[in-house]
């Protein structure tokens, strides 16, 4: 009987009312063994007529997966069409699958010892450490380790994945193989030029934007505005406070408190992710590093909240933060964020009180920042990163950049003055509208941006850069550049060199690849060769790392190419199956987000 309870305690979550794709997902088995998420997703939309919401990927095995629908009929429809269906010579296999037990109450179960199975017993949290030791743990990882010893770890991490990314390219051109031994008998091992990490300007209090999880303290009882312990899924939904954190600044922390005083004493009580009950989930701090104002955007789930409720709510924040500007709060923003049905466009921060934008200041120039704009996390950092990117390029009075993925043109607008021409290129067309906001806001008049999926406009674009000398800049998401952009970067002879930014190496490595893979029939253009790569610590105390490649491009091939060209898209096939998932694991993100800096 026990065991039975315990059973039907971890699947309540799927009659407490809201929507879960938990409730309306297959299993999607005998796959081929080497296809993208997009590509997937492509054939079940497109090709199928089919709704996928969500598609999960298994961590061990690529040859079945888990696809979430929104009801029962589309879940029906796609088992239907996929069962039997013949993809890239494999027949699939569709069926029900059994939702995934609620990782909350599991855990409890563990905790209990009511779990009789063996491999759940184990439990993640060290219940020796404290909260701060658990909250530091999870959220600065590198905490306990002097500056020195966390640079050389970030080193090393770096050269892990750019060794697998020179040994892709060892193994998929035969041509260049005795060049790149050569080169890695100077490169310490690698076929290009590895630079000293450049170090982070301030180690503590280096943050110009947090995003505050709202919930419950496990010590105190009391609503908190701070950090989780642990994702849900991992069985946590504590809080713990962020006053210990050394990464985050001073008058950031204050304005935590503030917002946490506000809540404390609001008749509305957090939103629990247990049942979806409650109101306030979250509060994102910016703060600028050139004059300390803060900006505020403070999301909450309106629930059944009539509009004239809701409008009340926003006037008690009014009233309530118009008098607090010890910390420096100056622009305050409200966000209703419900849960989205498939298509639905998401709701936008309202603005309440103070300005509707905040600035800060990157080698001299000025940006103005919207609550959902994007804007390096480390300003002190940026100016580095961007400078290295600058003085990498060797732009000159006679080039044209072209700054893709640019943003609110943070990086095309530090270019302008080195060169002739920036032309950016953006899916958001708000941060468009900032781009261009922000020439004017410095008087640059050499810069043009232009909105629009990087694959469907960078042809576009380039094709209006007035140089001979054509440079890009490549700063895409941690998911990396969609294949499309890359076949146009290759295939377009004007770009002569090309920077590539990344905030998550290892996921981009597939990019890398195919940016320096020999000639074929879909690549035309002459590959671009590595030649060096520059490691910016812009996250002290955690273990990520920002990395700039240098990629110029090689000589024209020779007529010899033609003859070698199917051998070569032969060898497209045959990517290293490791390095071919890098990207697609995070190409469910890609088609939505593409060009969105994160």
């Amino acid at each position: 009987m026990t065991e039975e309870v315990t059973t039907n305690e971890e699947y309540a979550y799927l009659d407490r009312g809201g929507f879960s794709s938990e409730k309306y997902k297959i299993e999607l088995r005998g796959l081929p063994k080497f296809y993208g998420i997009a590509e997937l997703k492509k054939l079940m939309n497109q090709k199928l007529g089919l709704s996928v919401s969500k598609i999960k990927r298994q961590k061990f095995g690529n040859h079945w997966l888990y696809a979430c629908f929104q009801n029962d009929e589309e879940r029906d429809k796609a088992i239907t069409a996929l069962n039997g269906y013949e993809w890239k010579g494999k027949k699939l296999i569709a069926e029900i699958a059994k939702p995934a037990p609620d990782p909350l109450v599991k855990r409890k179960q563990e905790c209990k010892g009511n779990d009789k199975n063996p491999k759940r017993q184990k439990t993640e949290v060290d219940e020796t450490k404290s909260q701060e030791e658990r909250l530091k743990d999870a959220v600065i990882p590198y905490w306990k380790l002097p500056y020195e010893e966390q640079l050389t770890l970030k080193t090393k991490e770096i050269k892990q994945v750019l060794m697998k990314f020179d040994n892709e390219l060892w193994k998929i051109d035969k041509q260049k193989r005795s060049k790149i031994e050569d080169n890695r008998k100077l490169y310490d091992g690698l076929s290009f030029e590895l630079k000293p990490i450049e170090r982070s300007p301030f180690i503590e209090g280096y943050r110009n934007k947090c995003e505050f999880t709202v919930g419950i303290d496990e010590e105190t009882k009391k609503p908190t505005v701070g950090f989780r312990l642990g994702c849900y899924w991992a069985g946590s939904v504590a809080v713990a406070p962020v006053q210990v954190l050394k990464h985050i600044p001073e008058n950031m922390k204050k304005a935590v408190l503030v917002f946490q005083e506000f809540i404390r004493k609001s008749e509305l009580p957090p939103y629990s992710p247990v049942d979806y009950s409650g109101y306030w989930k979250c509060l994102t701090v910016r703060q600028s590093s050139h004059n300390g104002d803060i900006m505020l955007i403070i999301a909450m789930d309106p629930q059944i909240l009539s509009a004239d409720e809701r409008e009340k709510v926003m006037e008690e924040i009014n009233s309530y933060f118009i008098s607090e500007e010890s910390c420096g709060i100056k622009s305050v923003y409200v966000h209703f964020v419900a849960k989205r049905r498939a298509g639905e466009e998401p709701a936008k921060p309202i603005h309440v009180l103070g300005a509707t934008h905040i600035t800060d200041t990157i080698l001299g120039r000025q940006f103005r920042i919207s609550p959902e704009a994007f804007f390096q996390i480390n300003t002190a950092g940026a100016e580095i990163l961007y400078q290295k990117a600058i003085d990498l390029s060797r732009v000159n009075d006679n080039s044209t950049l072209i700054d893709v993925c640019c943003g609110t043109g943070t990086i095309g607008l530090c270019f302008a003055k080195h060169c002739g021409q920036v032309l950016g290129l953006e899916l958001i067309e708000k941060a468009v509208e900032d781009a261009r906001a922000n020439a004017l806001l410095n008087n640059i008049e050499n810069c043009e941006f232009y909105a629009g999926k990087a694959e469907t406009t960078l042809h576009a674009v380039l094709a209006r850069a007035s140089a001979d000398d054509v440079i890009a800049v490549v700063d895409p998401p941690r998911a990396g550049l969609h294949m499309s952009a890359i076949t146009t970067l290759r295939n377009n002879k004007k770009v002569k060199r090309l920077i590539y930014i990344s905030c998550s190496p290892a996921s981009v490595t597939k990019n890398f690849v195919d940016l320096s893979r020999a000639s074929s029939k879909t690549l035309h253009g002459a590959p671009f060769i590595p030649i060096c790569a520059v490691p910016v610590d812009m996250f002290p105390h955690t273990k990520h790392v920002e990395l700039i490649v240098l990629f110029e491009r090689e000589k024209e091939p020779s007529n010899e190419v033609a003859a070698i060209v199917e051998e070569n898209t032969e060898d497209e096939k045959t990517l290293d199956p490791e390095v071919k998932t890098d990207l697609e694991d995070n190409q469910e993100d890609i088609d939505d987000t593409l060009c969105i800096e994160i």
